[in-house]
C-alpha cells in the first residue's frame, strides 16, 4: 500500500539532477494518442472506464461505469518560485512545479519564471479529463503515454496558445495546467471517481522534470514532434 502524498508539502532531496522535457506545439498531430484540442468545452465528452474485474465472473453489462463527472475551476498560480494548483472539481490542492531549487524557493517576488520543475505526476485510469482556459493566453501541460513503466524521459512539455482547450484520454500521465505567469484559471471536467495512479520523480528516479519557459509568453508556432 503507498503512502499518502502531501501535495502541499512534497519531500524533495537538495541536489536532484535535472532531465529536460522536449517542448513541443500542441497540435491534432503531435497530441495523437495523448488526446485531443478541444474548441468547445461543451462539445467534448468524457471518456469513462468501466469499473475493473476483481475475479473470474465480468462486470455486469451498463454497470461500472455509472458514477458520472465532476466538473468546476482549476486555478493555476504562480506564487514567486512555486506553481500552485487548485482543482475545485475534486477540492484538490497542490504544488505543481517550481521555478528553481525547491529548497531555494520564494514567494516573496514577481519575477517572471524562466523555468519550471516537476516532481510529481499521476494518471486516471477511471476517466478522461478536460482543460479549457478561461482567460485566452498560453499554457503548458506535461504528457506521458500510458504504461505504469513510466520513466522521466518519457515524457512531453505540450505547447498550447490559449485558443483551444486539452482533452486528456484516460491513462495518460499529466499533472495538472501550467500557467506561464501570475494566475490562469481553467474549466476542469472529469471522471467522478477519480482514481488517480502516481509517480514521484524525486523519490523514485532522483531526478526533476524541467522545461525552459523563459520568453515563451507566445507560442512559437512550429509544429513540433517528438
Amino acid at each position: 500500500m503507498s503512502e499518502q502524498i502531501d501535495y502541499l508539502n512534497p519531500i524533495i532531496p537538495p541536489g536532484l539532477r535535472r532531465v529536460s522535457m522536449p517542448v513541443v506545439d500542441a497540435t491534432p498531430i503531435t497530441l495523437d494518442g495523448f488526446g485531443k484540442l478541444i474548441a468547445d468545452p461543451g462539445e467534448c465528452p468524457i471518456e469513462i472506464v468501466q469499473w475493473p474485474t476483481v475475479g473470474s465472473r465480468p462486470i455486469d453489462p451498463g454497470t461500472g461505469d455509472q458514477a458520472g463527472t465532476t466538473e468546476g475551476v482549476f486555478v493555476s498560480e504562480w506564487r514567486g518560485d512555486i506553481l500552485y494548483g487548485r482543482n475545485e472539481a475534486v477540492d484538490g490542492h497542490y504544488i505543481l512545479a517550481f521555478a528553481t531549487e525547491p529548497e531555494a524557493a520564494r514567494e516573496d517576488h514577481a519575477h517572471a519564471p524562466e523555468r519550471m520543475l516537476l516532481w510529481h505526476a499521476n494518471y486516471h485510469p477511471d476517466g478522461g479529463q478536460l482543460f479549457f482556459p478561461l482567460e485566452h493566453r498560453p499554457f503548458y501541460v506535461p504528457l506521458a503515454l500510458p504504461g505504469d513503466d513510466i520513466a522521466p524521459e518519457k515524457f512531453v512539455c505540450f505547447r498550447f496558445d490559449g485558443q483551444q482547450g486539452l482533452y486528456i484520454h484516460p491513462g495518460v500521465w499529466h499533472e495538472g495546467v501550467f500557467t506561464l505567469g501570475g494566475t490562469q484559471r481553467f474549466f476542469d471536467k472529469q471522471g467522478a471517481v477519480h482514481a488517480r495512479v502516481s509517480v514521484e520523480f524525486a523519490r523514485e528516479f532522483g531526478c526533476l522534470l524541467e522545461a525552459a519557459i523563459a520568453g515563451d509568453a507566445e507560442p512559437s508556432g512550429r509544429s513540433g514532434g517528438q
